[in-house]
């Protein structure tokens, strides 16, 4: 090998500043949805004080993981995780209420139970209002690693930054792709590979909003793409498969794929 090349090499490494494991921000996340959930843990705790201590080893790893970016960090280490812990009774509200809708809308989900373990959507909405509340305290980097877990495990790509309303359904879910700047209302269900993107990707629009708004209790099928970020889709409309769409629509709006010339 040219030995300046590997010089370089090395060079790289020693100016690279800490950056978290991403082992272990999987770990973290593993124990913390276990925490949450029963149906992802592998073992039943024979008292609460085996519980907490479980609950306490996991939240370690937390503070590890924002150690290592606390010169890119607003506040402390200990602040943050302090703030986020204040805040799981509320994900954990908020994802006990995505698992209801998801049961009551897909005819083939038989209890909570199965949709919260086998259920790729609920997965990937466990990990993204996880790590949309890291990105709410300015956390560089470990909520994009969360979002690519979620994405490598799912097929499910969801912007950390994006936000979602109550009761979000994702059906299926294989391909779905939801920007940074997306917002979505409540009650809103969603069917695979969707994507709410950008009209354009032009990196001097990196701070302006560039991708669409979806109101309340509305229903997008398969394949649809809705795009841009002054497009606002309205309450209660219904959005075809495989439509194209970079324009508002009303509320209570229709809208399906047509066949050119017919």
């Amino acid at each position: 090998m040219d030995e300046d090349f590997f010089l370089n090499r090395f060079n790289d490494h020693q100016r690279a500043g800490r950056l978290p494991s991403p082992k272990l921000v999987e770990e973290w996340l593993d124990g913390l949805l276990q925490f949450l959930f029963p149906e992802y843990c592998p073992v039943r705790f024979a008292s609460h004080r085996a519980f907490r201590l479980q609950y306490q080893t996991n939240d370690l790893k937390l503070f590890t993981l924002l150690e290592s970016l606390e010169d890119r960090l607003k506040t402390t280490p200990a602040d943050i995780r302090e703030d986020f812990e204040a805040c799981l009774p509320s994900i954990f509200r908020a994802l006990s209420e995505d698992a209801d809708a998801i049961l009551a809308g897909d005819p083939a989900a038989q209890d909570r139970t199965e949709v919260i373990s086998t259920y790729p959507g609920f997965f990937a909405l466990a990990v993204h209002r996880i790590a949309h509340q890291l990105c709410g305290f300015s956390v560089p980097l470990l909520p994009r690693i969360l979002s690519e877990i979620a994405h490598r495990k799912t097929g499910i790509e969801i912007h950390p930054g994006a936000r979602i309303g109550r009761r979000f359904c994702i059906d299926h879910g294989t391909g779905v792709v939801i920007g940074e700047t997306v917002e979505i209302g409540d009650d809103v269900k969603m069917y695979q590979g969707v994507t709410l993107g950008a009209l354009s990707v032009a990196k001097s629009m990196a701070r302006t909003k560039r991708h669409p708004t979806i109101r309340d209790r509305v229903v997008i099928y398969a394949g649809a793409s809705i795009l841009g970020g002054d497009t606002v889709i309205g309450e209660d409309s219904i959005i075809g498969g495989n439509t194209w769409i970079v324009k508002s629509l009303p509320a209570g709006s229709r809208e399906y794929y047509r066949v050119p010339g017919k």
